[in-house]
Protein backbone atom coordinates (compact mmCIF):
# COMPACT_ATOMS: atom_id res chain seq x y z
CA UNK A 1 0.00 0.00 0.00
CA UNK A 2 2.83 2.48 0.74
CA UNK A 3 4.76 1.29 -2.14
CA UNK A 4 1.36 1.86 -4.30
CA UNK A 5 1.05 5.37 -2.80
CA UNK A 6 3.84 6.82 -3.19
CA UNK A 7 4.29 5.54 -7.11
CA UNK A 8 0.77 7.57 -7.45
CA UNK A 9 2.22 10.99 -5.68
CA UNK A 10 5.26 10.45 -7.73
CA UNK A 11 3.69 10.25 -11.00
CA UNK A 12 1.70 13.06 -10.56
CA UNK A 13 4.48 15.18 -8.92
CA UNK A 14 6.31 14.82 -12.14
CA UNK A 15 3.85 14.60 -15.09
CA UNK A 16 1.41 17.18 -13.83
CA UNK A 17 3.46 20.56 -15.48
CA UNK A 18 3.57 18.49 -18.35
CA UNK A 19 -0.22 19.40 -18.95
CA UNK A 20 0.42 23.30 -18.68
CA UNK A 21 3.36 22.82 -20.97
CA UNK A 22 0.77 21.24 -23.93
CA UNK A 23 -1.88 23.95 -23.39
CA UNK A 24 0.80 26.59 -23.67
CA UNK A 25 2.51 25.05 -26.85
CA UNK A 26 -1.46 24.45 -27.89
CA UNK A 27 -2.58 28.32 -28.22
CA UNK A 28 1.63 29.14 -29.10
CA UNK A 29 0.21 26.99 -32.41
CA UNK A 30 -3.01 28.86 -33.20
CA UNK A 31 -1.21 32.19 -32.21
CA UNK A 32 1.21 31.41 -35.48
CA UNK A 33 4.30 31.33 -33.04
CA UNK A 34 6.60 28.68 -31.86
CA UNK A 35 5.78 29.36 -28.28
CA UNK A 36 8.10 28.72 -25.12
CA UNK A 37 9.57 25.24 -24.32
CA UNK A 38 7.31 22.05 -23.48
CA UNK A 39 9.24 22.18 -20.27
CA UNK A 40 8.55 25.20 -19.51
CA UNK A 41 6.58 24.95 -16.24
CA UNK A 42 9.30 23.15 -14.55
CA UNK A 43 11.76 25.79 -15.55
CA UNK A 44 9.54 28.46 -13.93
CA UNK A 45 9.10 26.45 -10.91
CA UNK A 46 12.57 25.47 -10.46
CA UNK A 47 13.38 29.11 -10.57
CA UNK A 48 10.94 29.88 -7.97
CA UNK A 49 12.21 26.88 -5.56
CA UNK A 50 15.64 28.82 -5.74
CA UNK A 51 14.49 32.11 -4.57
CA UNK A 52 13.63 33.94 -1.36
CA UNK A 53 10.55 34.40 0.28
CA UNK A 54 9.24 38.09 0.84
CA UNK A 55 6.93 38.68 3.36
CA UNK A 56 4.76 41.73 4.71
CA UNK A 57 4.66 42.95 8.09
CA UNK A 58 0.87 42.68 7.49
CA UNK A 59 0.71 39.24 6.89
CA UNK A 60 0.82 36.60 9.70
CA UNK A 61 1.39 32.67 9.78
CA UNK A 62 -1.64 31.74 7.89
CA UNK A 63 0.02 33.37 4.50
CA UNK A 64 2.94 31.25 4.87
CA UNK A 65 1.12 28.10 5.88
CA UNK A 66 -1.31 28.30 2.74
CA UNK A 67 0.86 27.38 -0.01
CA UNK A 68 1.79 24.25 1.99
CA UNK A 69 -1.48 23.38 3.30
CA UNK A 70 -2.52 23.67 -0.08
CA UNK A 71 -0.38 21.92 -2.29
CA UNK A 72 -0.37 18.91 0.32
CA UNK A 73 -4.35 18.88 -0.05
CA UNK A 74 -4.50 18.01 -3.90
CA UNK A 75 -1.77 15.75 -3.07
CA UNK A 76 -4.03 13.47 -1.01
CA UNK A 77 -6.54 14.20 -3.66
CA UNK A 78 -4.64 12.20 -6.09
CA UNK A 79 -4.85 9.10 -4.49
CA UNK A 80 -7.97 8.71 -5.05
CA UNK A 81 -8.27 8.55 -8.51
CA UNK A 82 -7.24 5.53 -10.87
CA UNK A 83 -4.96 6.33 -13.47
CA UNK A 84 -4.46 4.24 -16.36
CA UNK A 85 -3.61 0.46 -14.66
CA UNK A 86 -3.19 1.71 -11.64
CA UNK A 87 -5.63 1.85 -9.12
CA UNK A 88 -6.47 4.23 -6.51
CA UNK A 89 -4.18 3.26 -3.56
CA UNK A 90 -6.69 4.62 -1.15
CA UNK A 91 -10.37 4.47 -1.45
CA UNK A 92 -13.39 4.11 1.19
CA UNK A 93 -16.98 3.93 0.96
CA UNK A 94 -18.28 8.06 0.59
CA UNK A 95 -14.54 9.15 0.25
CA UNK A 96 -16.31 11.83 -2.84
CA UNK A 97 -16.83 13.70 0.28
CA UNK A 98 -13.31 13.57 1.35
CA UNK A 99 -12.46 14.54 -2.37
CA UNK A 100 -14.72 17.48 -2.40
CA UNK A 101 -13.10 18.64 1.21
CA UNK A 102 -9.56 18.79 0.29
CA UNK A 103 -10.10 21.31 -2.45
CA UNK A 104 -12.43 22.83 -0.07
CA UNK A 105 -9.50 22.92 2.37
CA UNK A 106 -7.09 24.31 -0.20
CA UNK A 107 -9.48 26.82 -1.56
CA UNK A 108 -10.23 28.23 1.82
CA UNK A 109 -6.33 28.83 2.76
CA UNK A 110 -5.85 30.46 -0.30
CA UNK A 111 -8.91 32.17 0.51
CA UNK A 112 -7.88 33.49 3.60
CA UNK A 113 -3.96 34.04 3.15
CA UNK A 114 -5.18 37.05 0.20
CA UNK A 115 -7.81 38.34 3.38
CA UNK A 116 -4.72 38.34 5.50
CA UNK A 117 -2.38 40.38 3.05
CA UNK A 118 -5.20 43.81 4.02
CA UNK A 119 -4.92 44.10 0.20
CA UNK A 120 -8.27 45.39 -1.38
CA UNK A 121 -7.86 43.86 -4.36
CA UNK A 122 -6.69 40.20 -3.01
CA UNK A 123 -10.10 40.04 -1.24
CA UNK A 124 -11.79 41.44 -4.16
CA UNK A 125 -10.27 37.79 -5.88
CA UNK A 126 -11.11 35.73 -2.50
CA UNK A 127 -14.93 36.85 -2.84
CA UNK A 128 -14.85 36.02 -6.26
CA UNK A 129 -13.35 32.57 -5.56
CA UNK A 130 -15.64 31.85 -2.87
CA UNK A 131 -18.60 32.79 -5.33
CA UNK A 132 -17.75 31.00 -7.73
CA UNK A 133 -16.60 27.76 -6.18
CA UNK A 134 -19.98 27.70 -4.24
CA UNK A 135 -21.67 27.52 -7.36
CA UNK A 136 -19.15 24.98 -8.90
CA UNK A 137 -19.49 22.74 -6.17
CA UNK A 138 -23.12 21.92 -6.23
CA UNK A 139 -22.18 20.96 -9.73
CA UNK A 140 -19.90 18.06 -9.29
CA UNK A 141 -21.85 17.03 -5.97
CA UNK A 142 -24.62 16.42 -8.78
CA UNK A 143 -22.37 14.98 -11.05
CA UNK A 144 -20.55 12.44 -8.35
CA UNK A 145 -24.99 11.75 -7.10
CA UNK A 146 -24.89 10.64 -10.95
CA UNK A 147 -22.64 8.62 -10.79
CA UNK A 148 -23.38 6.46 -7.54
CA UNK A 149 -27.15 6.18 -9.05
CA UNK A 150 -25.16 4.28 -11.85
CA UNK A 151 -22.81 2.33 -10.19
CA UNK A 152 -24.89 1.23 -6.82
CA UNK A 153 -21.27 2.41 -5.65
CA UNK A 154 -20.21 5.58 -3.35
CA UNK A 155 -16.42 4.54 -3.80
CA UNK A 156 -14.79 6.84 -6.26
CA UNK A 157 -12.48 4.68 -8.00
CA UNK A 158 -15.71 1.78 -8.22
CA UNK A 159 -17.92 4.88 -9.75
CA UNK A 160 -15.45 5.28 -11.99
CA UNK A 161 -14.84 1.69 -13.02
CA UNK A 162 -18.06 0.99 -13.36
CA UNK A 163 -18.89 3.09 -16.42
CA UNK A 164 -18.64 0.67 -19.12
CA UNK A 165 -22.40 -0.69 -18.81
CA UNK A 166 -23.19 2.87 -17.73
CA UNK A 167 -22.16 4.00 -21.40
CA UNK A 168 -24.03 1.31 -22.66
CA UNK A 169 -27.36 1.90 -21.12
CA UNK A 170 -27.13 5.81 -20.18
CA UNK A 171 -25.15 7.40 -22.60
CA UNK A 172 -26.42 10.39 -23.47
CA UNK A 173 -27.02 10.90 -19.48
CA UNK A 174 -22.82 10.63 -18.87
CA UNK A 175 -22.24 12.84 -21.71
CA UNK A 176 -24.65 15.43 -19.76
CA UNK A 177 -22.26 14.28 -16.84
CA UNK A 178 -19.08 15.01 -18.46
CA UNK A 179 -20.33 18.54 -19.70
CA UNK A 180 -21.19 19.99 -17.20
CA UNK A 181 -18.08 18.71 -15.00
CA UNK A 182 -15.59 20.16 -17.95
CA UNK A 183 -17.47 23.45 -16.83
CA UNK A 184 -16.33 22.65 -12.94
CA UNK A 185 -13.20 22.02 -14.59
CA UNK A 186 -12.55 25.41 -16.35
CA UNK A 187 -13.85 26.78 -13.08
CA UNK A 188 -11.71 25.00 -10.57
CA UNK A 189 -8.68 26.21 -12.14
CA UNK A 190 -9.40 29.10 -13.12
CA UNK A 191 -9.03 28.57 -17.06
CA UNK A 192 -10.71 30.88 -19.70
CA UNK A 193 -13.36 31.74 -20.54
CA UNK A 194 -13.72 32.08 -16.02
CA UNK A 195 -10.33 33.27 -15.74
CA UNK A 196 -7.31 33.71 -17.48
CA UNK A 197 -4.35 32.87 -16.11
CA UNK A 198 -1.73 35.07 -17.99
CA UNK A 199 -3.96 38.25 -17.30
CA UNK A 200 -2.26 40.83 -15.07
CA UNK A 201 -4.98 43.18 -14.35
CA UNK A 202 -6.30 43.08 -10.82
CA UNK A 203 -9.80 44.39 -11.32
CA UNK A 204 -10.38 41.40 -13.56
CA UNK A 205 -8.88 38.33 -12.15
CA UNK A 206 -9.70 35.93 -10.19
CA UNK A 207 -7.21 32.90 -9.03
CA UNK A 208 -3.96 34.95 -9.83
CA UNK A 209 -4.99 38.44 -8.47
CA UNK A 210 -5.21 36.45 -4.71
CA UNK A 211 -1.44 34.93 -5.07
CA UNK A 212 -0.25 38.34 -6.20
CA UNK A 213 2.36 38.46 -2.57
CA UNK A 214 3.25 35.08 -2.93
CA UNK A 215 7.02 35.03 -3.41
CA UNK A 216 9.72 32.19 -3.83
CA UNK A 217 8.91 29.12 -3.13
CA UNK A 218 5.60 29.92 -1.48
CA UNK A 219 4.92 30.89 -5.16
CA UNK A 220 5.96 27.47 -6.44
CA UNK A 221 3.60 25.72 -4.01
CA UNK A 222 0.86 27.51 -5.33
CA UNK A 223 1.80 26.69 -8.93
CA UNK A 224 2.48 23.36 -8.37
CA UNK A 225 -0.39 23.18 -6.81
CA UNK A 226 -2.48 24.77 -9.40
CA UNK A 227 -0.82 21.80 -12.13
CA UNK A 228 -2.08 19.22 -9.68
CA UNK A 229 -4.98 20.16 -9.64
CA UNK A 230 -5.37 20.27 -13.08
CA UNK A 231 -3.68 17.31 -13.96
CA UNK A 232 -6.01 14.92 -10.52
CA UNK A 233 -9.09 16.82 -11.76
CA UNK A 234 -8.77 15.83 -15.75
CA UNK A 235 -7.72 12.33 -14.47
CA UNK A 236 -11.09 12.26 -13.07
CA UNK A 237 -12.79 13.74 -16.29
CA UNK A 238 -10.97 10.94 -18.75
CA UNK A 239 -12.13 8.11 -16.36
CA UNK A 240 -15.79 9.29 -16.86
CA UNK A 241 -15.64 9.90 -20.52
CA UNK A 242 -13.26 6.83 -21.54
CA UNK A 243 -14.68 3.51 -20.58
CA UNK A 244 -11.66 1.56 -20.61
CA UNK A 245 -11.28 0.03 -17.10
CA UNK A 246 -10.95 -3.84 -17.45
CA UNK A 247 -8.80 -3.87 -20.46
CA UNK A 248 -5.32 -5.09 -20.61
CA UNK A 249 -3.11 -3.24 -17.95
CA UNK A 250 -1.09 -1.43 -20.91
CA UNK A 251 -4.36 -0.60 -23.11
CA UNK A 252 -5.05 1.19 -19.74
CA UNK A 253 -2.26 2.76 -19.40
CA UNK A 254 -2.04 4.14 -23.53
CA UNK A 255 -5.76 5.05 -23.77
CA UNK A 256 -5.16 6.93 -19.91
CA UNK A 257 -2.08 8.99 -21.48
CA UNK A 258 -3.69 9.63 -24.84
CA UNK A 259 -6.79 11.25 -23.00
CA UNK A 260 -4.94 13.19 -20.56
CA UNK A 261 -2.76 14.83 -23.73
CA UNK A 262 -6.44 15.20 -26.05
CA UNK A 263 -7.61 16.69 -22.97
CA UNK A 264 -4.62 19.25 -22.54
CA UNK A 265 -4.82 20.23 -26.59
CA UNK A 266 -8.71 20.43 -25.95
CA UNK A 267 -8.12 23.13 -23.36
CA UNK A 268 -5.61 25.16 -25.17
CA UNK A 269 -7.51 24.95 -27.85
CA UNK A 270 -10.46 26.59 -26.25
CA UNK A 271 -8.50 29.48 -24.47
CA UNK A 272 -7.43 30.42 -28.13
CA UNK A 273 -11.04 30.16 -29.37
CA UNK A 274 -12.22 31.81 -26.63
CA UNK A 275 -11.97 35.51 -24.39
CA UNK A 276 -12.45 35.30 -20.58
CA UNK A 277 -16.44 36.33 -19.90
CA UNK A 278 -17.51 38.82 -18.10
CA UNK A 279 -17.51 38.10 -14.09
CA UNK A 280 -21.54 38.23 -14.51
CA UNK A 281 -21.75 36.13 -16.71
CA UNK A 282 -19.64 33.65 -14.94
CA UNK A 283 -22.45 32.34 -12.53
CA UNK A 284 -24.88 32.38 -15.59
CA UNK A 285 -22.49 29.51 -17.05
CA UNK A 286 -22.29 27.63 -14.03
CA UNK A 287 -25.85 27.86 -13.93
CA UNK A 288 -26.06 26.24 -17.33
CA UNK A 289 -23.51 23.31 -15.59
CA UNK A 290 -26.02 22.83 -12.86
CA UNK A 291 -29.02 22.37 -15.44
CA UNK A 292 -26.88 20.22 -17.24
CA UNK A 293 -26.20 17.85 -14.50
CA UNK A 294 -30.09 18.32 -13.08
CA UNK A 295 -31.62 17.17 -16.55
CA UNK A 296 -29.33 14.05 -16.35
CA UNK A 297 -30.49 13.77 -12.71
CA UNK A 298 -33.82 13.68 -13.62
CA UNK A 299 -33.50 11.39 -16.30
CA UNK A 300 -31.92 8.68 -14.27
CA UNK A 301 -34.90 9.36 -11.48
CA UNK A 302 -37.64 9.06 -14.43
CA UNK A 303 -36.23 5.44 -15.58
CA UNK A 304 -35.74 4.44 -12.06
CA UNK A 305 -32.04 3.80 -11.79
Amino acid sequence: MGFQILLHIGIVIILSPLLLGIIGKTKAFFAGRWGAPLLQPYYDIGKLLRKGNVYSTTTTWIFQAAPIVSLAAVLVSSILIPMGGLKAPFSFWGDIILFAGLYALARFFIIIAALDTGSSFEGMGASREAAFSCLAEIVLFLDFIILALLSKKLILSEMIMRNILSWELFGPVLLLVVASYFLVLLTENARIPIDDPATHLELTMIHEVMVLDHSGWDLAYILYGAAIKLFVLGALLVNILIPFHGLPAIVQFMVFWGGMIILAIGLGIVESCMARLRLNRVPQLLTGAFVLALVGLLIILVKGV
